[in-house]
């Protein structure tokens, strides 16, 4: 038996060695909760206030034959272009125009087709060109970032759900899949946005800080992603009769409410978001035969669904 002086020595040893078991139980619990985890299962076990509704007056409804496109408007990072977009869309530029353009692995484009001659469609109290947006100062902004070793940039991560580059200075929206760009000329500010174009196949990062970038389609990528490739040059429709038609593009704050689509999107700053890029970067679904353990900025998906 451990005498007076002894007790205490033995009782702190003991006292030490439980505390050990006790985090090794709870490091043992975390990481097996982690190696079974799967997009689908973070999904599931997220909470209402992981996930944020659609802001409608930042919300493009873009109406075609074949259904409907929703784009997420990025004030953040292109204010001015937002803000001119903006004005189309409430002076109903867009309506009746064409998407004139679909390159394969590349963008589908929309806009006027006579382009800067002198039949081009009045702009209205737009403006006809801007200063480029193609990336903003780093600060001011809650950047949340991601591992990843990234060609285009230092840093690379997410910004109210925006796939974003950064340095040590300068931050900008990224050409994943889905993200909407501002079509220009050779002239860097020749752009305003009534020519736009929507990435539909895989990220053409080279592009990153040469187009101003305001936006991302939130739902119906697949009536762009679909479409008939043009036969000209850089996928460009030749006739008129292979443009596809635009009926109208409205914000989402114009239209009434049933015509209103009731989207809900994971917010990229929650403990629930951060699983969800472990869950891509490690995968744990039964088919995969090597989990990789490494992930690209545009293979991090951005859940959207219908409001619960």
């Amino acid at each position: 038996m451990a005498s007076y002086r002894e007790r205490p020595a033995v009782l702190r040893s003991i006292g030490r060695l439980m505390s050990t078991i006790a985090v090794l139980a709870l490091v043992s619990t975390a990481s097996l909760a982690q190696e079974a985890s799967t997009m689908s299962s973070v999904l599931e076990a997220s909470s209402a206030s992981d996930w944020r509704p659609l802001q409608q007056d930042l919300a493009l409804y873009m109406t075609l034959d074949h259904g409907t496109v929703v784009i997420e408007l990025a004030p953040e990072f292109a204010p001015m272009h937002v803000a001119n977009i903006r004005t189309l869309v409430h002076e109903h530029y867009f309506d009746g125009l064409s998407i004139i353009r679909s390159q394969d692995n590349y963008v589908a484009q929309w806009g006027d087709p006579n382009g800067d001659t002198e039949f081009m469609r009045d702009h209205g109290s737009a403006a006809v060109q801007l200063e480029a947006e193609f990336y903003r100062d780093r600060s001011g902004i809650e950047f949340v970032r991601i591992q990843s070793q990234d060609a285009y940039a230092d840093e690379v991560g997410f910004v109210n759900g925006f796939p974003v580059g950064r340095d040590d200075e300068r931050a900008w929206l990224v050409h994943c899949y889905g993200m909407l760009g501002v079509g220009r000329g050779n002239e860097e500010d020749s752009g305003s946005g009534a020519e736009l174009y929507v990435v539909t196949g895989h990220a053409p990062r080279h592009l990153d800080r040469n187009v101003t970038l305001a936006g991302r389609v939130v739902h119906g990528i697949e009536h762009l992603s679909s479409l008939p490739r043009g036969t000209g040059p850089l996928g460009f429709y030749e006739e008129e009769s292979q443009y596809v038609p635009i009926r109208r593009i409205r914000l989402g704050s114009d239209l009434a409410e049933d015509e209103q689509l009731q989207l809900e999107l994971l917010q990229t700053n929650t403990a629930t978001f951060e699983q969800l890029v472990d869950a891509r970067r490690y995968r744990r679904e039964a088919w995969f035969a090597d989990p990789t353990g490494r992930i690209g900025l545009c293979n991090v998906p951005l859940p959207v669904r219908l409001r619960q």
